[in-house]
């Protein structure tokens, strides 16, 4: 398998698809379950940001959105292990683009009024550099509406700039160390009014310092989750040896963790200043 520039196995194939099933058949190999460990952190947050701003349905920006996970599983009630069975299932092949939305659709509707007021009450916008990706899950319903952008190197469209002007919270699990301050600075520049609460899960492998001190320069407190969170397995011996060797570098310590074969991410959780953290 190649790996690129930082060491992991080059999955850039997955993510532009027209369809998931690529996705959750490489991912559940990998025991890919990140989007399930930060479901609760994320309703927790959404939640807390709507009791105290008073905004009854909030929209939350999910930054390399993909297929439209978080908004499946934080919104639409859904599972990791639901959505493997349902794109990686033994009848997954039988299926077309336009069955397999059919089915979503369903999904979304079935539960449209399921979950009560932590996942009903908000709006998914989501920003990825993949059209396939982002256009299927608006297709199936995941997504309330899309950014197709990449903030790394350009800015936003004046349509875009106003999309994201309009959320209210930016959550990632996982893109961050591959999207820089750069696009979190876009994303920030966009609001011209109150600033986004932010929640992201990063790999310890990507220092934190120079998003970290980008947020502080617009006004935001920082604090991270104690906890550690599984993202996935290491797909091959080279691929942990080389983010071994990336993590040393970063002054990261892996024994018991990275050592047993696993990617580890921490959450940061920023609000603006004055916000209790």
């Amino acid at each position: 398998m190649r790996v690129d520039t930082t060491g992991k196995i080059s999955l850039d194939h997955i993510y532009t698809r027209p369809d998931p099933r690529a996705y959750f058949s490489t991912l559940r190999d990998l025991h890919y379950n990140i989007p399930e460990l930060a479901k609760p952190h994320f309703l927790r947050l959404i939640a807390e940001y709507r009791e105290a701003r008073g905004i009854p349905v909030p929209t939350v920006l999910d930054i390399g959105c993909s297929y439209g996970i978080n908004a499946a599983l934080v919104k639409h009630g859904a599972t990791m292990d639901e959505l493997y069975d349902r794109y990686g299932g033994r009848d997954a092949h039988r299926h077309t683009r336009a069955t397999l939305l059919t089915r979503d659709r369903e999904l979304v509707h079935s539960r449209e009024h399921a979950f009560g007021d932590h996942a009903g009450r908000v709006r998914f916008l989501g920003l990825d550099a993949s059209d396939n990706a982002l256009s299927y899950a608006l297709d199936a319903g995941f997504l309330d509406g899309a950014v197709h952008a990449d903030l790394e190197n350009g800015e936003p469209t004046g349509e875009q700039r106003a999309q994201l002007a309009g959320t209210d919270l930016a959550i990632s699990t996982g893109c961050l160390g591959y999207v820089t301050e750069r696009t979190i600075s876009r994303i920030i520049d966009a609001h011209e009014g109150p600033l986004p609460w932010m929640a992201h899960f990063i790999l310890r492998m990507f220092p934190f310092d120079p998003i970290a001190d980008t947020l502080t320069a617009a006004g935001y407190e920082t604090v991270r989750h104690d906890g550690l969170f599984r993202q996935r397995r290491f797909a091959t011996p080279e691929e942990q040896a080389l983010v071994l060797e990336r993590l040393a570098d970063v002054g990261v310590d892996p024994s018991g963790l990275e050592t047993g074969g696993w990617f580890y991410a921490q959450l940061y959780i920023s609000r603006p200043a004055g916000r209790r953290p």
